[in-house]
């Protein structure tokens, strides 16, 4: 009877191990998202799959917030002109309070972002999951900002 209940145990244990090692995974694999994006790495856009959704939520000065979808390829564009600008204001995201929880098959990563150039923190979720190849990606990007001009752009 031992042998049987400790069989048990360890059949219903051994997908809570890979359960918390996808979670360091991903935790590991957000870091580098950070490292690359706040470095302004040439490989920052491999982070995402090739259909990532990008959504920015416009808080607008009236308290109202506008969602914002925004076409990765548009979404590139944009990033690799301000870049040049953000690197020299040394432009920076900070994120606090990071949870990630599971999220279907993915992992849903929420956290505050404090831009480095604010004083206040704002939300923001990733989803992340494996791709065809079991790498790891971006397939869903979601921030808060108080940035008016992606509103102009959509």
């Amino acid at each position: 009877m031992k042998k049987i209940i400790v069989s048990f145990i360890l059949f219903v244990s051994i997908p809570l191990f890979s359960y918390a090692d996808e979670i360091q995974d991903v935790q590991c694999f957000f870091n580098k998202y950070i490292d690359a994006a706040n470095n302004y790495r040439s490989d920052y856009f491999d982070y995402y799959s090739p259909d990532a959704k990008i959504i920015r939520v416009v808080e607008k000065p009236d308290g109202t917030k506008e969602s914002v979808d925004i076409p990765l390829e548009i979404y590139k564009q944009e990033a690799k002109k301000s870049s040049k600008f953000a690197r020299l204001r040394n432009y920076k995201n900070h994120y606090f309070n990071i949870k990630i929880l599971p999220f279907g098959r993915d992992y849903k990563v929420v956290a505050m972002r404090m831009p480095s150039t604010s004083d206040y923190k704002i939300p923001a979720y990733f989803v992340i999951g494996k791709d065809n190849c079991g790498e790891w990606k971006i397939k869903e990007e979601s921030m808060n900002t108080k940035v008016q001009r992606f509103l102009r752009n959509s």
